[in-house]
């Protein structure tokens, strides 16, 4: 049986570093959290975030705009921010309203503010190797990954999900520690090669939300298994991945819920204080 690859003792740790640091460099640091529209999904999210800002010390100030904004104004209170001295980082929350392009929106985020590594001039940095703040999500499955303490070099990984957020960060990422990456996506399903592609990976990330859609007798035995898909499936959340029939051929799986989830959050604490140089 797998063992279990649990975010909240390392989460745990983290926070606790953080608080250390903030008190130790007498900052005032603020978090900027800019929302449009209502979503019951999205205050959630939020309800996390000011819970975890207040435990560390950090000023958590919420906007909310309405859902008819349009783009401009958003982008002009997004400048404000980053004129803004006392604000140490800005989150734009997701999703956005259909008519606001968050791609377009986000290359006025000053990059230095700019906690969810998001802005191209962030995400260039992966690239060369030289980032120091990844979107959330990656950041958080990366700390899973390096909590084990093996080695990454010539390992097959394959990331099933392609999205600017999960996939692409973390592609890059494991190609700098010399892991061998597949990236699989809607393409690799529609061509009947997603099983194949699975079956071969000795690091296997999956973030689609689609559940059950990695088989558990996908999984190669002595895998390690990250699943970032939450699903509701009834009165239960599963993941993207069979967990029962996985959890039985991996070394090293994350639960769901459990898993890369209570680490998200605290990676974006950790952006935030890594962008007020402390």
């Amino acid at each position: 049986m797998a063992k279990l690859l649990e975010g909240k003792l390392i989460a745990d740790q983290i926070k606790s570093i953080l608080k250390s640091k903030i008190l130790i460099s007498h900052k005032r640091l603020k978090l900027a959290s800019i929302q449009v529209g209502v979503n019951p999904a999205v205050d959630v999210y939020i309800k996390s975030q000011k819970k975890n800002a207040e435990l560390l010390g950090i000023e958590y100030d919420a906007h909310v705009m309405e859902k008819e904004t349009r783009e401009e104004k958003l982008v002009e209170y997004v400048q404000k921010l980053n004129s803004d001295a006392s604000v140490s980082g800005i989150i734009i929350q997701m999703p956005l309203p259909l008519h606001m392009d968050y791609k377009k929106i986000v290359q006025y985020l000053s990059p230095e503010k700019d906690v969810e590594g998001m802005h191209p001039i962030n995400m260039g940095k992966i690239v060369f190797g030289k980032a120091k703040i990844l979107p959330c999500t990656a950041a958080a499955v990366m700390e899973l990954l390096n909590s084990i303490g093996f080695s990454y070099s010539g390992k097959e990984a394959v990331i099933v999900g392609h999205s600017e957020i999960v996939g692409k960060p973390l592609a890059l990422t494991l190609l700098d520690k010399l892991a061998t990456v597949t990236v699989c996506h809607v393409g690799t399903s529609k061509a009947g090669k997603l099983e194949q592609h699975v079956r071969g990976a000795d690091i296997l990330i999956v973030a689609v939300g689609k559940a059950g859609l990695i088989k558990g007798d996908w999984i190669k035995e002595g895998a390690i298994v990250i699943d970032i898909g939450m699903n509701r499936v009834g009165d239960k959340l599963v993941g993207d991945v069979e967990f029962d029939a996985a959890e039985k051929r991996a070394a090293w799986i994350t639960p769901v819920p459990g898993g890369v989830g209570p680490l998200t959050v605290t990676m974006l604490m950790r952006n935030l204080v890594e962008s007020a140089h402390i």
